[in-house]
Formats: structure tokens, C-alpha cells, sequence
């Protein structure tokens, strides 16, 4: 599949996403039938390696893409773009077995769902390292891992095929993949009433006593590598397409709202065209930058920590400019936006939560600033 058709087939999906994902967002579930286009339409393989039958795009082509997923679902693109960062990184850097990436390769061809599942209620981001709390022991047949924990912000929930769980394996943190239909794995639902992506399913899971092969640890135990660009590049992409619905529905707001005082739409008067005008050069600005970066990411693994402030610069410009966005939409469509007549209170909620994904805050600026600074 080439750059061109996956932006057709993202054009495609988006639209018939957007059809459920005010239900969707009410109910604070994923819906069943979007997972199901998405595990049929080849949209999963966008990033897994070209020879193992995927399409093997480029990380800009990929984000290209997904900005445009986005604009029909902010929730189901962030379970997509789970599963794009994963293969898109581990076609990189190859952290895996071999024999467990050719298989999880050839699973996600086949419309496998898969997420990698590292954080917990103690331990919270594993960006900040720390080892795990979930456990993965010898079982007593010496066939098998015992796997006890408990993982949070699982985004895809139940709908996971394939989970790459991170387990302490004699005080290492090992990646071990656990499939859905093994017996001990619980679902709790913690997800649908957060403030952001509600229909993600991003609910919390717990293993317990959950017995896999021990082929299944996957990888190959070296240290972890410093600094995932696929991960926050993809989810700024799914924050961008939000911003880019919200500007897009405010327009046909003011396209279509006619005051009885007025006479005509409010698309007619100078401060709602400046209001908009200010909203589109900042969504152009911040889809230049993610793209410009995006394309320059050629995965080479020698120059990936100092590529990493670009990445923090575009991830923060782009949340910011989500944030802003969707809040002046908010101001232009004033009291019926924060109703659910429009879904623009749930694309100002749901770009909130790019705002807790690393690299930000203060954390960025400040790779942002060494990095002009030369140290």
C-alpha cells in the first residue's frame, strides 16, 4: 500500500468511525464495529515490516495518515495508533526475538489488535523507569511463565488480541506477549468516565495466574532503547486530526447558523472569519512541523537521543495547538458547545490528554532548550 492509498483508506474509515463516536463517547465504549472494519481493512499493517506482509510506510506517510483517522474517531485512532507505534519502533530497533516479531508480524497482517501494556497503579508511566509490579515466574511444569499484576491505561481493552505486557522476570523488566484468550485475565472498566478519550476502552487488566508458554518472552533482554519516536509522533496525530474535526465542524456551525437578529450566518461577520482564520494558521503551522519532523525521521538508531528534541518540539506544539484550537471553537459556537448538540466539547476533552503523554511539559521544553543549546 503506498502514502496515497492509506490516506484513502484513513479518508474511508474516518468517515464511517465518526458515524459512532458520539454513542460511542456517551457510553464510554469502544465500538465493537469499528475494531472490526479496523482488523479488516489493513490499516493495522501500515507499519509492520514490508517482507512479512505488511506495508512497511515510512513514519511521515503513517502520520500522514493517521491525522486524518483521527478526524472521524480521536478514540479509535488511539487504538490504531497503539499498535502503529509498536511495529513502527520495533521494525527499528529489533528488541524482540526474531522468531517473536516474525510471528507478531504475520499476526498483525491477519488483522491481530495488539498493545503494549507497561503501565501501573504504583509505578504509573514507565517512561520514568522502574521495574514492574506484574510478575512473570517460572511455572512449576518449567514449560510455562506464571504472570500475576495488574496493568493500567490498557487502551483497546478486551478488544486486544495480543497484549506485550512488561512483567519483572527475576528482577528484570522482560516483555511478555500474553493473548487474550488465556484463562485469569480480567477486565475491569475504570475508563468511561475520563475526561479524555472515553470510547479508548483504556481500562485496567488483571492478570492473575495467567500461564504462557515460555516462548512467549519475547524479547531479547538488552537494555531498553532511549527514546520511541514512533510513540509520540503517532499520538500527536491523533490529537491534530481532533483539532483538525473541531475546526471543521465549527466552520459548518458558522455556515449554518443564522441568528434571528442577524439575518444571515455568522460566517458573514469579520470577527468570526478572524476567529477562524487564526484557528487555521495554527492547525497549518502545527501540521507542517509534525510532518517536517516526521520526514526527516529516517530510523537511524545512532542519531535517535539527539533526534528526540525535534520530536518534543512537534509533540508540544501540536498539543498546545489542539488545546487552543478546540477551546476557541468552543468560544465561536458559544453556549450550544458545550452541549452535545456538537461534538465540540468531546474534541476539547479529548485532546486534553495529550498534555499527559511524554515527552511534555516542562520535560519537553527543556530537551527543546539543551538541544539549542548545545549540551
Amino acid at each position: 500500500m503506498q502514502s496515497k492509498n492509506a490516506i484513502t483508506l484513513a479518508k474511508i474509515l474516518a468517515t464511517d468511525f465518526a458515524e459512532r463516536a458520539a454513542d460511542a463517547d456517551k457510553k464510554g465504549q469502544l465500538p465493537s464495529e469499528d475494531v472490526a472494519v479496523l482488523r479488516k481493512s489493513g490499516y493495522l499493517a501500515l507499519s509492520v515490516s514490508r517482507e512479512l506482509g505488511g506495508q512497511g510506510l515510512e513514519l511521515r506517510d503513517c502520520i500522514a495518515a493517521h491525522v486524518i483517522l483521527a478526524e472521524g474517531s480521536a478514540a479509535t485512532a488511539m487504538v490504531a495508533g497503539m499498535q502503529i507505534h509498536v511495529f513502527g519502533h520495533e521494525r527499528e530497533v529489533r528488541s524482540w526475538r526474531a522468531e517473536a516479531y516474525d510471528r507478531l508480524c504475520h499476526a498483525a497482517v491477519d488483522g491481530a489488535l495488539v498493545n503494549s501494556l507497561a503501565s501501573e497503579p504504583q509505578l504509573g508511566s514507565p517512561s520514568r523507569g522502574g521495574l514492574p509490579a506484574t510478575t512473570a515466574v517460572a511455572a512449576a511444569d518449567g514449560q510455562s511463565w506464571r504472570i500475576n499484576g495488574q496493568k493500567t491505561w490498557s487502551t483497546g481493552g478486551s478488544h486486544l488480541t495480543h497484549m506485550l505486557v512488561r512483567c519483572a522476570v527475576e528482577d528484570k523488566a522482560r516483555i511478555i506477549l500474553i493473548e487474550q484468550t488465556r484463562p485469569g485475565i480480567r477486565w475491569e472498566q475504570t475508563w468511561q468516565n475520563a475526561l479524555s478519550l472515553r470510547a479508548s476502552d483504556s481500562n485496567d487488566v488483571f492478570f492473575e495466574d495467567v500461564l504462557v508458554p515460555r516462548e512467549n518472552l519475547i524479547d531479547v533482554g538488552k537494555e531498553r532503547h532511549q527514546g520511541n519516536i514512533w510513540f509520540p509522533m503517532v499520538m500527536s496525530a491523533v490529537y491534530l486530526g481532533t483539532a483538525v474535526a473541531a475546526r471543521n465542524s465549527v466552520i459548518q456551525f458558522a455556515l449554518e447558523r443564522v441568528p434571528t437578529a442577524l439575518g444571515r450566518p455568522i460566517a458573514t461577520l469579520p470577527k468570526i472569519q478572524r476567529q477562524i482564520g487564526e484557528i487555521d494558521i495554527a492547525l497549518q503551522a502545527a501540521q507542517a512541523l509534525l510532518l517536517e519532523v516526521a520526514g526527516e525521521w529516517q530510523g537511524d538508531n545512532a542519531v535517535r537521543v539527539k533526534f528526540l528534541p525535534r520530536v518534543a518540539a512537534a509533540k508540544t506544539m501540536v498539543t498546545e495547538t489542539a488545546n487552543k484550537v478546540t477551546e476557541q471553537a468552543l468560544q465561536i459556537a458559544g453556549g450550544s458547545s458545550i452541549t452535545g448538540t456538537l461534538p465540540l466539547e468531546r474534541f476539547f476533552r479529548d485532546v486534553r490528554a495529550g498534555s499527559m503523554q511524554p515527552p511534555s511539559g516542562d520535560t519537553a521544553l527543556e530537551m527543546v532548550g539543551r538541544a539549542a543549546l548545545g549540551q
